[in-house]
């Protein structure tokens, strides 16, 4: 990909500045790995922090030297201010990069870096602190001129005063945590009985995410557009911005795919917007490298709204390097160390399209309601990531890599890189399909089902989409294939392994035969987790058989004359970036684990986690869809409900308690009349 000269000369002429000699890098995961890249390109020793849970993982195999900063928990390591700047200071580190997420936007973190004399690379701290109360953020980019989203003014708002802002500006209306980011804790409300509800549950999650529960409430805007700003800024009063990002696909406001450029902006408003940016970093004194974001109606692009600004490097930073040709942790890095940019505006091309998709543990059911999208954990049995011209994954799995509940969700990012946008959605879909993650559930295939969607191939984008369209991106069961497939690797392991010159005992040949009768065909009992157990039949014939090849890490099937070919690993069979774990079903087993308690009764845990809420005790009169649970995972709350009115017969769970998916949390006895047919049912 070629960029402007003006910018590579730029850019080369600060080559004789200082750098660091080594520098720490206060994240994990796929961020780590590739900020060590960076170091690594730039010839600075990069020294990695680990809690216990990562200390065989990619960042710490990756960088020149690696230090334990505690246990598992995050609040004990990778949160742990004072132990962060121990490991800096143990290593020589002489600056500390924080990544995404964790201490990335914490005003005290940067304050006790300086204080330690490492320099933090990132804003300053009175940037982070005003930029990180999104109450303050509008108040001053506001002062600056750049338009804002109605809300409510003023921070420590009580419930009710919330409550009376929102319904003084109007439902619907979006609660947000002032301190937060990542679409954590945000609300949609409609209808306005569900205030008291939906502001204690963002305060609850505003509180657990970001140890701050102070909301605000702004309108919403229906069928917007989420479109952001990259800006980068040098201590010597110079700011540029890098174009924009459309962030609109998103599902719970949490990011699925991001692209570079946006279809929808022409080159008058993205000067406007890129301007606007500008301004609101200039307004708080920014350095380095920011995002400020902006909600836009779709049908009137002109009319666009600051939201927020994100002091930090962002997840989807790869499209935006794509199409300017920027490494934008190496102008972090440069900035940091005292350097200006070197380039104006004017040098600034954006050349081409890029699109990203986030690879997250998730499983996407196929059944629908509280199982269509839940944090998922396992081990990493098989992988396979994509690369290759115009294709990029930034990723921190490897084989044997274990995914539990402590963590964010996000595994890798797939990025694709065309001359337009056709060729980069094309690439990455054809991506998707051959990412392979045998053994953690991931959503590569609804990725690559999403970005196949008409109205994403039109780019008519808004951030409901995905939850209109759901229905139409998740399969409505597991297709005959997998269980035959899974069938057939049952069925080779049970046939003896032929030996040269061996005989073999024809009665130890899993046919069917049957003395003096026709074959008869052999059962299976499958079951794929969260879903009822199949029994499946396969013929142990000749004839039968050689439809199904098996292979250590491959199996193949020919149904209806259609060929399916399948990665497997374990009971995990993989394709086109969807995956199945098909296990054998024992009833028996499963009723010593208690999950044959699971049925309309019962309520089981949706993912592995921990139960935050108990909202009910054992003898309470419960009615249908009343809030019973909350389990969290992955910092995602998911809300048990009864599935009918009736008494709490059961409750094996307390606040704290560490649940497995499908465990059983509570039994709610149905009530008499919840059990009598509606005359509609009848």
């Amino acid at each position: 990909m070629t960029t402007d000269m003006a910018m590579d000369r730029a850019v080369d002429t600060a080559m004789d500045m200082a750098m660091f000699d080594t520098v720490l890098v206060a994240n994990r995961g796929e961020i780590a790995v590739r900020v060590i890249r960076t170091l690594r390109s730039l010839g600075v020793r990069s020294v990695a922090v680990y809690s216990d849970a990562d200390a065989d993982a990619r960042h710490v195999r990756e960088a020149d030297t690696a230090v334990r900063i505690g246990p598992a928990a995050a609040a004990d390591s990778y949160l742990s201010v004072p132990r962060i700047i121990e490991a800096a200071a143990r290593t020589g580190a002489q600056a500390v990069h924080p990544g995404y997420g964790f201490l990335a936007e914490n005003a005290s973190f940067a304050r006790a870096c300086t204080l330690a004399g490492l320099v933090f690379i990132g804003p300053p701290a009175d940037a982070i602190s005003l930029m990180g109360d999104k109450i303050r953020a509008k108040e001053t980019v506001r002062a600056a001129g750049v338009p804002v989203v109605p809300g409510s003014s003023g921070s420590g708002l009580t419930d009710a005063e919330l409550a009376d802002a929102a319904r003084e500006i109007g439902m619907p209306v979006l609660l947000k945590p002032s301190a937060g980011g990542g679409g954590k804790g945000m609300r949609l409300v409609r209808d306005a009985g569900e205030l008291a509800e939906e502001i204690a549950a963002a305060r609850r999650e505003a509180r657990a995410s970001f140890g701050d529960d102070t909301l605000l409430v702004e309108r919403w805007v229906d069928r917007p557009r989420h479109i952001e700003i990259q800006i980068l800024a040098d201590a010597h009063g110079n700011v540029v911005h890098l174009g924009e990002r459309e962030c609109s696909l998103q599902r719970r406001h949490q990011k699925l795919i991001e692209e570079a450029p946006s279809v929808l902006l022409d080159e008058r408003t993205r000067a406007a917007m890129g301007e606007a940016a500008v301004q609101a970093a200039r307004s708080c004194g920014y350095e380095g490298a920011g995002t400020v974001e902006f909600i836009v109606p779709g049908t009137d692009p002109s009319s666009y709204y600051f939201m927020e600004m994100n002091t930090r490097l962002q997840v989807e930073h790869p499209v935006t390097e794509l199409v300017t040709g920027l490494d934008l942790v190496e102008c972090q890095l440069r900035v940091a160390a005292g350097e200006p940019l070197g380039f104006t505006q004017d040098d600034v091309r954006l050349i081409g399209h890029a699109v990203e998709a986030r690879i997250c543990a998730e499983t996407v059911s196929v059944k629908a309601g509280a199982r269509g999208f839940l944090p998922s954990g396992g081990t990493v049995l098989a992988l396979r990531e994509p690369s290759g011209d115009g294709v990029r994954t930034d990723s921190g799995l490897t084989e044997g890599t274990e995914v539990g509940s402590l963590y964010d969700p996000m595994l890798s990012k797939v990025i694709a890189y065309g001359p337009d946008r056709p060729t980069a959605l094309r690439k990455l879909r054809a991506a998707l399909a051959e990412t392979v993650t045998l053994g953690v559930p991931t959503n590569a295939g609804f990725l690559r089902r999403l970005l196949a969607h008409p109205a994403v191939v039109a780019g008519e984008l808004d951030t409901g989409l995905v939850e209109r369209e759901v229905d139409s991106l998740v399969p409505d069961g597991v297709p005959e294939e997998v269980y035959e497939a899974a069938a057939a690797v049952r069925l080779d392991a049970l046939r003896p392994k032929a030996t040269e010159g061996a005989w073999t005992d024809p009665f130890s040949v899993p046919s069917g035969w049957r003395l003096g009768g026709t074959p008869k065909a052999l059962s299976f009992d499958l079951r794929v987790p969260g879903l009822d157990p199949v029994t499946h039949h396969l013929d142990g014939t000749p004839t039968a058989t050689a439809t199904a090849t098996v292979t250590d890490d491959r199996v193949a099937v020919v149904l209806d004359g259609v060929r399916h070919t399948f990665h497997r690993a374990g009971d995990w069979l993989g394709r086109d970036g969807d995956a199945w774990q098909v296990r054998d079903h024992d009833p028996v087993a499963a009723s010593l684990t208690g999950s044959a308690h699971a049925g309309a009764d019962s309520l089981t845990a949706p993912m592995p986690g921990t139960v935050t809420v108990v909202k009910v005790a054992v003898g309470d009169e419960v009615s249908a869809g009343q809030s019973l649970l909350v389990v969290e995972a992955m910092k995602m709350e998911h809300v048990i409900a009864a599935p009918h009115a009736g008494t709490v017969a059961e409750l094996d769970v307390t606040p704290g308690t560490t649940v497995a998916m499908d465990q059983v949390l509570a039994v709610i006895t149905p009530s008499e009349s919840s059990g009598e047919l509606t005359e509609e049912e009848k």
